[in-house]
């Protein structure tokens, strides 16, 4: 008798991990169809290469698959998905090698077109995402993560572990000092032509 309380037992919890793993596998499996699209757009604007972001978004899957134990008890499983994408893509982006923005200023000043014409095929958007990481890295986050539309001001502040007030007063200074720093490039493009 006590052996087939014993099995029925036995039965009764396995039953349960079986279950209790269907369901990882199920919450983990949503998490990926309903965030990966986010994963991706937080992974580029960091590192600003599809295949990067790609590589960033298949280890950023990984880690929460490692951790989906977590994600029942997670209150907001997109902000968690968010923050571990967020440092998989700072973690490989250090890994690079950084972008000069020397570099980026002589190729806007060496085009043979007047700098009205490079604004219009876009060189100004390519100096500005190279620019970006030039800034200081409490500004420089900001930026990057504003440029992934579904993170609010109160995401990116969750994201970063500061205030939202931060979040909007670095946004501002960041964009003030690109605005500076192009307006001379352009200046000193100008007047060489």
């Amino acid at each position: 008798m006590f052996e087939d309380l014993r099995v029925a037992a036995g039965q009764v919890i396995l039953d349960e991990a079986m279950s209790l793993a269907r369901t990882e596998e199920e919450q983990l499996e949503l998490a990926v169809r309903e965030h990966a699209h986010l994963v991706f757009r937080i992974a580029y604007s960091v590192l600003r290469n599809h295949h990067d972001a790609e590589d960033a978004t298949q280890e950023t899957f990984l880690r929460v698959m490692r951790a989906r134990r977590k994600l029942s008890s997670v209150d907001d499983p997109q902000r968690w998905i968010a923050r571990i994408a967020w440092r998989v893509a700072v973690e490989q982006k250090r890994k690079l090698p950084p972008v000069s923005l020397d570099e980026v200023a002589s190729r806007l000043q060496s085009n043979d077109a007047p700098a009205d014409e490079a604004l219009m095929d876009g060189e100004i958007s390519q100096l500005l995402e190279r620019m970006i990481p030039a800034l200081p890295r409490r500004l420089r986050d900001v930026v990057t993560l504003s440029t992934v539309r579904n993170l609010s001001s109160t995401d990116i502040a969750s994201t970063l572990k500061i205030s939202e007030a931060a979040v909007r007063s670095r946004l501002f200074r960041a964009r003030q000092i690109l605005k500076e720093r192009l307006a001379r490039l352009l200046e000193g493009n100008h007047g060489d032509g």
